[in-house]
């Protein structure tokens, strides 16, 4: 069983639908038993880093997802979801994250051309340069998947798996033993994202 961690952040229904086609026993739970039993959590996220990381500390859910890390259990953070993985975020002040992966969430601000738009919206190839990980190995380098962000991760280049161009390498996929990030949305990226849900869930314990 995969648990999508639910701490009132965002809306899991398309998440929970793409697992779903996967013939995929899901559950969408806050509950810190349930996802203590799950073999493998998600841990999804939209909007503002620091709201997000209260709500989630609120809950208690993110000893949970720290404990259940140490233990070997695949995690993947999806877009906020993945950031807050990492030490910190400096998006509107700083503020602390789960600290799973090493690295900071900065701003693209002042990093990308000024005429590209933020945030980043749309399809962009995935550049794996050189590295390979089994989140991927149903897909291909340049197969493409949706963004929507406006911070990026940084300082963390021994986690990066994967890059997205947007006026500047940017980081889109991270993976650090058990714990694995995409910047992107693999449920609204079609094909290409289903591959990816799935060899995540058939990634075994570390």
């Amino acid at each position: 069983m995969i648990a999508i961690v639910d701490y009132g952040v965002g809306n899991l229904f398309s998440l929970k639908s793409s697992f779903g086609s996967l013939g995929v026993d899901i559950v969408v739970s806050g509950n810190e038993e349930v996802i203590r039993s799950a073999d493998k959590i998600i841990l999804p996220g939209v909007g503002a880093f620091e709201d997000a990381a209260k709500k989630l500390r609120a809950t208690g859910l993110d000893a949970v997802i720290k404990d259940e890390a140490a233990k070997g259990k695949p995690i993947m953070g999806i877009c906020l979801g993945m950031q807050m993985l990492f030490d910190r975020s400096l998006e509107y002040g700083e503020h602390k994250g789960l600290g799973l992966i090493k690295g900071d969430v900065v701003p693209m601000e002042g990093v990308i051309p000024k005429e590209l738009k933020i945030p980043h919206i749309g399809w962009n190839a995935l550049c794996f340069n050189g590295k390979s990980s089994k989140l991927f190995k149903y897909i291909n380098e340049g197969d493409c998947v949706y963004f929507v962000h406006s911070f990026y991760a940084a300082n963390c280049d021994d986690a990066v798996i994967a890059t997205a161009e947007y006026g500047k390498e940017l980081t889109a996929a991270v993976e650090w033993g058990n714990v694995y990030g995409c910047q992107f949305h693999p449920e609204k990226s079609g094909k290409v994202g289903l591959a990816i849900l799935k060899a995540f869930c058939e990634l075994e314990d570390e």
